[in-house]
């Protein structure tokens, strides 16, 4: 059976109307879709995020997919890392947030940079991530406040991803009005 698990971000929740617009598109699809809720979302914590991933998923194969969101894209990188010799079908990162820059740092406190430093500090090892999976695509926004479009090439060389840029998309979250994104469909089996 096709799976898809779509990984909210840092404040993040699973009724988030983009996830379940997504959500009805995949089904449409033929998809069973798993929009799981992170725990702490507002202190996301790596080790237990990732954990609530292995929690959720079930029967992985070529037939699976993964779509996250910011900090949820970084949490499927790390599961898919700490696989062993199993390839899914696709993963779609939305706005993949891996760094605070200083501008964030300054606006956002100390407390939100704690938070973060595990995420930014704890490498991960992208070949390990590669094997997993032959079908990358990254969304990124022209006008996104916390991933910058340098990160474009990042993605392009530790995955070999496809990516898109959209204008002024801001980081595809409800305070930025996103509701739908019709061009994740083309990526979709």
């Amino acid at each position: 059976m096709k799976k898809a698990y779509i990984i909210h971000g840092w404040g993040g929740f699973p009724k988030n109307p983009l996830y379940q617009w997504m959500k009805i598109e995949l089904e449409k699809k033929g998809y069973e879709v798993l929009v799981p809720e992170m725990p702490d979302t507002e202190n996301p914590q790596m080790e237990s995020w990732t954990k609530e991933v292995k929690g959720v998923v079930e029967e992985l194969n070529e037939e699976s997919i993964f779509i996250g969101h910011s900090v949820g894209c970084q949490t499927i990188l790390r599961y898919l890392e700490s696989l062993g010799d199993i390839k899914v079908g696709g993963v779609i990162l939305i706005a993949p947030w891996m760094k605070l820059d200083q501008k964030t740092i300054e606006e956002e406190g100390k407390e939100v940079l704690e938070i973060s430093r595990p995420w930014m500090e704890t490498p991960i090892d992208f070949e390990k991530v590669k094997m997993r999976c032959d079908n990358f695509v990254c969304i990124f926004s022209d006008n996104d406040p916390y991933v910058p479009l340098s990160e474009e090439n990042f993605f392009k060389e530790k995955l070999g991803a496809k990516t898109l840029i959209l204008n002024q998309r801001g980081h595809f979250d409800p305070s930025s009005g996103i509701k739908d994104l019709p061009e994740i469909l083309d990526f979709i089996k």
